[in-house]
């Protein structure tokens, strides 16, 4: 059966009803009136009384007859008008409170009911609108997250690969000794000399391990913020490089103010604190001056060096890499400090930059707190 219109299925109901209330109305008055008596005195003199006497049913009923059809039509017209007024009236706003829903079950970004009524349906367009808004916003909520997941997940993929690329080389060339001291080949028949070297790749390859297991649990555990003394945590953690950067005659010079509140995850920023100084530290020469001070709400090191090409800064914060001026394990460490600092900056939302300096040269790294 083919669905009819709201806007025809209103007026067809409307008029029906005006319709029957008129066919009522004048069948009631058309049987009723004649039956209505009624009489026409008059006076001739003030003796003769004259009385005059008519048909009054037959009177009643032609004069009925006569008007009945101009008011049937007069009401049948007025009933038209008032029923197609009504239903364009009642059916104009559903209609656009439809046709806007189907724009937004096509998820259009500038689709809405643009009904403005005090009734219930301006109230409708109002909650469809509310509605459409908050399923949007989850939409865009569910895609950031999605895509924060793909991220997340692809750069847990590039981690293994860039691990199991970086095992793979101690683990060869430890099985390649052992094999050498089990054939007696050359000097690899002297055990006394060859296992100390195999237990310094051993070790090499625990402290691998546990870089790379400690770097996995970076997401895994989310501590909540707290508001912490943001003078008192730098100063404790500048302590021992303090003492390793005089060890090795740097100047290691500390300015902080004497307060200085914040709400931070104390362990995962004193992780990616204790990181950049660990590098500070570790690339700058004896004579140097590493720097440590607060400018405003940053928190800036700096260290005097030669400062890192532009393009490959970007790539320090890859895992595993090591620029070509710095490519052995004995003084490029392994690769994890700054990928660890950018893993923990990003999940905590906070901004940060690397970038050269060029009085006095150098490299400076700031984050804003």
């Amino acid at each position: 059966m083919k669905r009819v219109k709201l806007f025809p299925k209103i007026f067809l109901y409307t008029l029906g009803i005006m319709l029957f209330i008129i066919v009522i109305s004048h069948g009631l008055i058309y049987l009723l009136a004649p039956r209505m008596w009624f009489e026409f005195g008059g006076s001739r003199d003030v003796t003769d009384n004259v009385v005059v006497s008519i048909n009054q049913e037959k009177f009643v009923a032609e004069a009925v007859g006569k008007a009945l059809p101009v008011s049937v039509g007069c009401s049948l017209l007025i009933s038209i008008v008032c029923s197609l007024l009504f239903s364009k009236m009642i059916a104009d706003p559903v209609k656009k409170i439809s046709a806007s829903t189907e724009q937004m079950m096509k998820l259009d970004r500038g689709a809405g009911c643009f009904v403005h009524t005090e009734e219930e349906i301006g109230l409708l367009a109002q909650n469809v609108n509310k509605l459409y808004s908050g399923l949007l916003s989850t939409i865009e909520h569910l895609e950031r997250e999605k895509d924060a997941v793909r991220n997340m997940e692809r750069a847990k993929v590039d981690f293994l690969r860039a691990a199991s690329h970086e095992l793979k080389t101690p683990v060869t060339a430890l099985n390649a000794t052992l094999e050498n001291m089990i054939l007696g080949v050359g000097k690899y028949q002297d055990y006394a000399a060859c296992l100390p070297e195999c237990k310094e790749m051993v070790e090499q390859l625990s402290g691998m391990i546990h870089e790379i297991l400690e770097t996995s649990k970076l997401n895994l555990t989310a501590e909540p913020p707290k508001s912490v003394d943001v003078s008192e945590l730098l100063a404790e953690l500048c302590e021992p490089y303090q003492l390793i950067a005089a060890a090795h005659q740097i100047t290691f010079s500390l300015d902080l103010p004497k307060q200085l509140p914040a709400t931070l995850s104390v362990g995962p920023f004193s992780k990616v604190v204790s990181n950049i100084l660990a590098n500070a530290v570790a690339y700058t020469e004896a004579g140097n001056v590493v720097s440590v001070y607060m400018n405003g709400r940053s928190f800036v090191v700096e260290n005097e060096c030669d400062p890192i090409p532009v393009d490959e800064i970007r790539r320090l914060f890859e895992p595993f890499y090591r620029p070509d001026f710095s490519r052995s394990r004995e003084s490029g460490g392994n690769g994890l400090g700054l990928y660890i600092v950018d893993t923990l900056l990003t999940s905590m939302d906070i901004p940060y930059s690397f970038a050269p300096m060029k009085s006095p040269l150098g490299m400076r790294f700031t984050i804003q707190l």
